[in-house]
């Protein structure tokens, strides 16, 4: 089980306040309740925290390679031609071919941060109000919709030039190559695009693992806004 970042975890002193809103269509407010706008300003900056150590997570050296969970394989079309040079004894240009793709992918990773920002500053308190209420991926489904398209126009142009700077595509040229000399049926695959959507799926994946222990494991609250945001609705729910 890999370790919860814990200062993204405060999000949950947001998801208390969702059977108020449910029954009465408004979060609380009062003399020592927060504000919608206190509590929409405390859900951004919990959600900056949570999306940033995501990304962070997943661009440092082996983030997706030692990651069982994300760590990108040979694609399903080709993954017969793995089995087949392995047989042959070519298992090391395999290896060095997978660890290309996910070395890649980390690389990409690191541009991801400023497009969740965006994302969180465009957010509305409608919005806001949808990912309270929202189930356990509210929050992973509103920036899969809001910036998917950022992050493969993102992407693809750092995965082209990761590949190339890390030999991806020569080892994907040269694996093909050499597969092909073994059979008459070529594997179709488009490497880069390939790859680009396996990081934005691990990226979402993080997330989404994330946003469902912040709501299922409240801890700590770090800053007073936070502490105002979840006393009060403790105080509302007794």
């Amino acid at each position: 089980m890999r370790k919860a970042f814990r200062s993204s975890l405060l999000f949950i002193s947001f998801i208390s306040c969702t059977t108020l809103q449910q029954t009465t269509g408004t979060l609380p407010t009062g003399n020592n309740n927060p504000t919608q706008a206190q509590i929409v300003q405390g859900l951004k900056q919990a959600l900056a925290i949570g999306t940033q150590n995501s990304t962070s997570r997943l661009s440092v050296l082996d983030g997706f390679f030692a990651d069982a969970d994300v760590k990108i394989l040979m694609p399903p079309e080709a993954q017969q031609v793995e089995k087949t040079l392995r047989q042959f004894g070519l298992g090391s240009l395999v290896d060095k071919t997978i660890l290309s793709l996910n070395r890649a992918a980390e690389d990409a990773a690191k541009s991801a941060t400023p497009i969740f920002t965006n994302a969180i500053k465009q957010m509305t308190i409608n919005d806001a109000l949808a990912i309270l209420q929202g189930g356990d991926f509210a929050a992973t489904n509103y920036f899969k919709e809001k910036t998917t398209a950022s992050l493969t126009a993102a992407f693809k142009p750092v995965i082209d030039q990761s590949l190339n700077k890390v030999d991806a595509t020569k080892y994907w040229s040269d694996l093909f190559t050499t597969y092909n000399k073994f059979t008459t049926k070529k594997v179709p695959a488009d490497l880069s695009a390939y790859v680009t959507q396996k990081a934005i799926d691990g990226i979402f994946y993080e997330v989404g693992l994330e946003e469902q222990k912040i709501r299922q494991d409240p801890t700590a609250r770090v800053t007073d806004l936070l502490k105002k945001v979840f006393g009060s609705q403790q105080t509302q729910l007794k």
